[in-house]
């Protein structure tokens, strides 16, 4: 039986332990940051705090001792918040041998350095190999948990780790498709999370479809700029973790970052919001003001992005950031990345 850990017990990190440990040929740990998670799966088999409702399989052991939970792994599947990322690699790092395989799940990046999850986790371990991958795509945890269909990618370069969590991860409620190009598949799971908000922002404000299908087509228009100027390629994002994202996120009452915007529209203010989420964290917050330096380093042009950021971050209306993008000079469509 492969033995797995899964670092990170939020809501995502706990369905994906449930995938793995309803296969019945994997042992998993999962870690947890929170005393309350770990009581609560260890007593009643169900993570109260993030996922509730959803039994957790008996293959599934939960501790918040990060050396038992890692150690003689030979999959480690990365769920953390990004902004954790570093730190809790730094911790692993002495634990892990050189072999195993790292799958980053985390949709999101590094404030401060603008680094991708792999390039950090590269980063932390010193690893010159190419046995890190991205696991990205629409998927929801709550539905992921429940069993409903659900196709995910995972990028690498490395050929025998695609094999592997394809083969591994994948079932008949969880197909898993491989992708070689790292930089668009986690470009892509990060980047959504910002025309999300702007997506919610819309709802808030009462707009209709028209606006949030212009929001949802322009948006893919300026991710795929900054991912192919990252060096990742434009068909990534026509894919699952892409499209297939940006739509789930952009639309889904269950997303977190579009509950923000939905808020944000309708005036409340950014920290009463992060304030009620109970601990739950909507990634898109952090990557909007990463993004937004990213693209100021790669030339790129990312309109909803920057005002996104003015209204998280520099108390800018959404009404007046819509106006603004409204208003802005006339473009052609056709200039689009080749």
């Amino acid at each position: 039986m492969s033995e797995i850990a899964v670092i990170g017990a939020g809501a995502w990190g706990t369905s994906l332990a449930i995938v793995l440990g309803r296969k019945g040929t994997h042992r998993v740990r999962l870690w947890a940051h929170e005393a309350e998670v770990v009581e609560s799966i260890s007593r009643r088999r169900v993570n109260e705090k993030f996922l509730a409702g959803h039994l957790i399989p008996e293959a599934v052991v939960v501790s918040s001792d990060l050396e038992r939970v890692v150690q003689g792994v030979e999959i480690l599947v990365s769920v953390m918040p990004s902004q954790h990322c570093r730190a809790l690699f730094e911790r692993m790092r002495p634990l892990l041998p050189p072999e195993i395989l790292v799958i980053s799940a985390t949709k999101g990046l590094e404030e401060g350095s603008l680094l991708r999850m792999s390039e950090v986790i590269r980063l932390v371990l010193k690893r010159e190999s190419a046995a890190i991958g991205a696991l990205s795509g629409p998927s929801f945890a709550q539905e992921v948990a429940r069993g409903d269909p659900t196709a995910i990618t995972i990028a690498s370069q490395d050929a025998d780790l695609l094999r592997t969590v394809q083969q591994e991860f994948g079932d008949p409620r969880f197909r898993v498709y491989t992708n070689s190009d790292v930089v668009g598949v986690e470009l892509g799971g990060a980047l959504k999370n910002i025309i999300a908000i702007a997506a919610g922002i819309c709802d808030g404000l009462g707009l209709g479809h028209n606006s949030v299908a212009a929001l949802i087509t322009r948006g893919l228009a300026e991710m795929t700029r900054l991912v192919v100027a990252c060096g990742g390629r434009a068909d990534t994002m026509a894919g699952l973790a892409g499209l297939g994202d940006l739509v789930l996120t952009c639309t889904g009452g269950l997303s977190r970052n579009r509950s923000v915007g939905a808020e944000l529209g309708q005036g409340k203010k950014l920290p009463d919001i992060i304030s009620n989420m109970h601990g739950m964290v909507a990634e898109g917050v952090f990557t909007t003001t990463a993004a937004v330096g990213l693209a100021h380093a790669r030339g790129v042009e990312m309109p909803i992005t920057q005002q996104m950021y003015a209204i998280l971050h520099e108390g800018k209306s959404p009404r007046e950031a819509i106006e603004h993008l409204m208003s802005r000079s006339g473009k052609s469509e056709s200039a689009f990345p080749s």
